[in-house]
C-alpha cells in the first residue's frame, strides 16, 4: 500500500490524533479538510460553529472565501466514508485502556432534535423536539452513549427521517421508526465489540412493548424508563399503573421500610443519598417475571416525581427462578439503580456536542454531509478523551470550585478506575464535565505553534493553511 501523503500537521496534539485517520482519506486536500474542521470544532466559540467560523471567516461576507469552500468541499462534495471514519474512532476508544468499554458500563439510546427551517434539507420534519419542549420544524437524530461513572463518549448517530420523505410515508419499505433506528444501534454497537451491562433509555422508549421486546429478542440486557401513569388492563383493586404498583408495596417508615430496600447513591461531589428500592408487581410483570418492575425513590411515602424512578428490567433477581436459565447476570436493587442513574450523562454529552463542538450549527442539505459533520463533531469529542488521559493535568490547572447553584456534580476531578459514583441529573451550566475541565492544558498545546492572536478575517486570509486561533483560557465557559 503507497503511503498517505502527508500535509501540514495539525497544532498540538490535535496532530497525533489526526494521524491515526490518515489512511481513509485519499487526497491531501481530504486530510487537511480534516485537520482544520476538528481544529476549528474546537476553538473557542463566539458564534455559531458554521463553516465561516470554523475558517475564521466573516459571517455571510466571507462565505466565498477560499478556505471556506475548501471546508464546504470537503462536507459536502469530497469522496469520503464518514461511516468509516467513525468506526475508526470507535477502534481507538477500544484499544485505549482509559477508555475501553467494559462490562459495568451501559449503553443509552436517545434521540435528540435541532431546530432547521426550510424544506430541501435531508430529514427536516415538522416533529417533536425535545430540546425546546415543542413540535417545531427540525432535525431528530437517534443517538448511542456508552458510559460509565467516569466517562461517557457518543458511539453512532444516525438521523430520523420523517415519513413525508417517503413515497409511500409510512407504509414505505425504507422508512424506519426512531424505536427501530434505536433497536439497530443497540444491536451495531454489540457487534462492534461495544460490551455494556444493560441498554438504558428514558420512557419514550421504555414505554414501548415493541421496543422492549426487539431488545429482548436480540439478546440485550436493558433498564428503561415508564411513565409514572403507564396503564395496563387489571382487575378492579390490582395496580393498573406504576404509581399504584408502588403504592400497593408496605412502608412503614425508615425504621421498618416493610418491602423497600435502602440503598445508597453517591454522587460526583461525594455526597451521598439514602433511596429506597424496590420490586413490584404490575399485571404479569414482577420479582420473577419476564419483567420487574423495579421502583426506586427518595421517599415511599410520597412518592415525591422528580425523585422517583420506574424502571422496567429483563435482569434477573438475585435467588430467584430465573437466574439460573438467564443468559444476563443477575441484578440486584442497588444495581439496577446505579445502571440507570449513568443514563443520565447521555444529557450531558448533549450540552456539549450541542452547546461547545456545534452539532447543529451545520448549515448544508444533504444527508451525506450532515452525517459526515455528526461524524466529525464526534471525533472532535473523543480527541478530548484522549488528549485528557495523555496529557496528565498540572496541579494548577485544576477548574475552579463550583459556584452556588452550579450542579450537583460539585468540582469533577479525574478518576483512573472504575467506581460505584453515580451520574445524576444534569448540570445547570454548559461546562464539560471531564474531557475539557482543563480547556487551557487541553487545547493551549493544540494551538501553541499558532503564529496569530486572533482568527485572521477573509481580507487577510491566505493561500496556506488556516491556523485557528488561541482558546480562551476557559475554553467551556463561553457560549
Amino acid at each position: 500500500m503507497t503511503k498517505p501523503r502527508s500535509c501540514l500537521p495539525a497544532p498540538g496534539p490535535l496532530e497525533g490524533y489526526a494521524a491515526r485517520f490518515d489512511d481513509l482519506f485519499t487526497h491531501v486536500a481530504q486530510r487537511r479538510g480534516f485537520r482544520d474542521y476538528l481544529a476549528g470544532l474546537l476553538a473557542p466559540r463566539d458564534r455559531n460553529k458554521t463553516l465561516t467560523a470554523l475558517a475564521g471567516a466573516e459571517p455571510v461576507a466571507g462565505a466565498q472565501h477560499p478556505v471556506v469552500q475548501r471546508l464546504q468541499f470537503f462536507l459536502s462534495e469530497s469522496r469520503w466514508e464518514p461511516e468509516k471514519v467513525n468506526a475508526r474512532r470507535l477502534e481507538l476508544l477500544a484499544a485505549d485502556p482509559a477508555t475501553a468499554p467494559h462490562e459495568g458500563g451501559v449503553l443509552v439510546i436517545d434521540d435528540s432534535g435541532d431546530r432547521k427551517d426550510g424544506t430541501k434539507t435531508a430529514h427536516v420534519g415538522h416533529q417533536w423536539l425535545g430540546r425546546y419542549g415543542k413540535t417545531d420544524s427540525g432535525v431528530v437524530t437517534v443517538t448511542t452513549l456508552w458510559a460509565d461513572e467516569r466517562l461517557y463518549y457518543p458511539v453512532h448517530a444516525v438521523p430520523y427521517t420523517p415519513a413525508r420523505h417517503f413515497a409511500k410515508g409510512k407504509n414505505d419499505p425504507a422508512f424506519r421508526t426512531k424505536l427501530a433506528i434505536g433497536a439497530d444501534l443497540a444491536i451495531k454497537a454489540r457487534g462492534a465489540g461495544f460490551t455494556f451491562r444493560a441498554v438504558c433509555a428514558d420512557s419514550a422508549y421504555g414505554d414501548q412493548d415493541g421496543f422492549r421486546g426487539e431488545l429482548a429478542e436480540a439478546g440485550l440486557p436493558f433498564v428503561m424508563a415508564l411513565k409514572p401513569r403507564r396503564g395496563i388492563w387489571a382487575y378492579g383493586p390490582d395496580a393498573h399503573t406504576p404509581v399504584d404498583a408502588a403504592r400497593a408495596l408496605a412502608w412503614h417508615g425508615p425504621g421498618d421500610p416493610g418491602d423497600w430496600q435502602a440503598v445508597t447513591r453517591t454522587f460526583r461531589d461525594s455526597h451521598t443519598e439514602r433511596w429506597f428500592a424496590a420490586d413490584a408487581t404490575l399485571g404479569w410483570w414482577g420479582p420473577d417475571g419476564a419483567r420487574r418492575l423495579v421502583v426506586a425513590t427518595a421517599d415511599p411515602a410520597t412518592l415525591p416525581p422528580k425523585a422517583t424512578w420506574y424502571l422496567v428490567t429483563n435482569l434477573p433477581r438475585p435467588g430467584g427462578p430465573r437466574e439460573a436459565a438467564s443468559p444476563h447476570p443477575a441484578a440486584g436493587l442497588a444495581e439496577i439503580v446505579r445502571i440507570y442513574g449513568i443514563r443520565h450523562w447521555i444529557e450531558q454529552s448533549y450540552k456539549q456536542v450541542k452547546d461547545q463542538l456545534g452539532w447543529a450549527d451545520f448549515q448544508v442539505r444533504s444527508d451525506t454531509a450532515i452525517r459526515r459533520h455528526q461524524a466529525l463533531v464526534n471525533c472532535a469529542f473523543s480527541f478530548c478523551w484522549d488528549a485528557w488521559f495523555a496529557h496528565p493535568a498540572p496541579p494548577a490547572s485544576a477548574p475552579p470550585a463550583p459556584q452556588p447553584g452550579g450542579g450537583e456534580r460539585g468540582a469533577a476531578r479525574r478518576r483512573t478506575t472504575a467506581s460505584t459514583i453515580l451520574a445524576t441529573g444534569v448540570t445547570r451550566d454548559t461546562r464539560l464535565a471531564f474531557p475539557l475541565d482543563r480547556a487551557a492544558a487541553l487545547v493551549a498545546g493544540m494551538v501553541q505553534s499558532a503564529p496569530a492572536t486572533a482568527a485572521a478575517s477573509p481580507d487577510r486570509l491566505g493561500h496556506g493553511r488556516l491556523r485557528p486561533a488561541p482558546p480562551h483560557p476557559e475554553l467551556t465557559n463561553y457560549r
